[in-house]
């Protein structure tokens, strides 16, 4: 199929995009990787009358690092925020989930911001910010900017606090606390599929090896990722606590008894993996 007839801008600065949505938000679609919105307009799953194409602004290619996390401007694909050595050492978690997006193909031109605005349950970046306690900077020519935290920028499944005229400007992915440890692990019927359950995992000791703070983030296992708090467990029944607060759905690639299965198994790996990072 094609896409529907769609009026074309490619704003050159980032305030003349956001004029742009503040004229024609409503009416308007952000294309920056473009992974997630081009097959949708090929399937008429979408119809709007502009596209505004942000991959021109340049000074939103950025991944940095400082004392505090990564940021993530709104132009970054998938691939720098996977090869920024900086940005791993900084947050492993950001290159242990990334690498599991799609196909390199995909990450070359899909944008981590673009990943996050466009809210799907079934991805992998919406679950490491959560995890993380994130942010996300959004810009409008109405309102000036705003952080959103993580746990309130996900509102349903395919749906971010991202206003109609605003545009998403960077990602903050805060440094892990302490001596933490990490891990991602998921499980799909192809590579490179969805995941029918994706499990990130972030676990911190104290100088003893003794574990203080445990979380698990989920991903296609409701219609929003979710954080499951397993402090104070261990991993055999943290990942029972955990598989027993999630809401998964029948559909055509598993069972939602089969979901919750694979978040069981998945999550005691992860955990494990996550306390061996950082053990004494």
């Amino acid at each position: 199929m094609k896409p529907p007839p769609v009026v074309y801008h490619g704003p050159d600065t980032v305030q003349e995009a956001v004029r742009l949505l503040a004229e024609h938000g409503g009416h308007a679609k952000v294309l920056a990787g473009g992974q997630s919105l081009v097959p949708m307009l090929n399937m008429r799953l979408t119809a709007p009358a502009r596209l505004i194409d942000v991959n021109r602004l340049d000074e939103l290619a950025y991944v940095r690092t400082d004392l505090e996390g990564v940021r993530v401007g709104a132009l970054a694909r998938h691939a720098d925020v996977e090869r920024a050595t900086h940005a791993f050492e900084a947050v492993p978690l950001l290159r242990q989930a990334v690498r599991t997006v799609a196909h390199p193909t995909i990450r070359n031109r899909g944008t981590t911001v673009g990943s996050l605005v466009h809210a799907d349950p079934c991805a992998e970046m919406p679950a490491v910010l959560l995890l993380l306690d994130g942010e996300v900077l959004l810009r409008s020519d109405r309102a000036g900017e705003r952080v959103v935290k993580a746990a309130d920028f996900f509102v349903g499944p395919m749906e971010s606090a991202c206003e109609e005229d605003e545009l998403a400007i960077e990602a903050y992915f805060p440094r892990p606390k302490g001596r933490t440890g990490t891990d991602w692990r998921e499980l799909s019927r192809r590579n490179g599929d969805y995941a029918m359950c994706g499990v990130g995992t972030s676990v911190r000791v104290d100088e003893t090896g003794a574990v203080t703070s445990a979380k698990a983030a989920y991903i296609g296992m409701g219609p929003v990722p979710s954080v499951v708090d397993v402090t104070g467990a261990d991993f055999s029944a943290a990942a029972e606590h955990a598989a027993g607060q999630l809401d998964p759905e029948d559909d055509i690639h598993a069972s939602a008894e089969y979901r919750r299965h694979l978040a069981r198994v998945l999550t005691a790996r992860s955990l494990k993996a996550a306390y061996e990072a950082v053990a004494p």
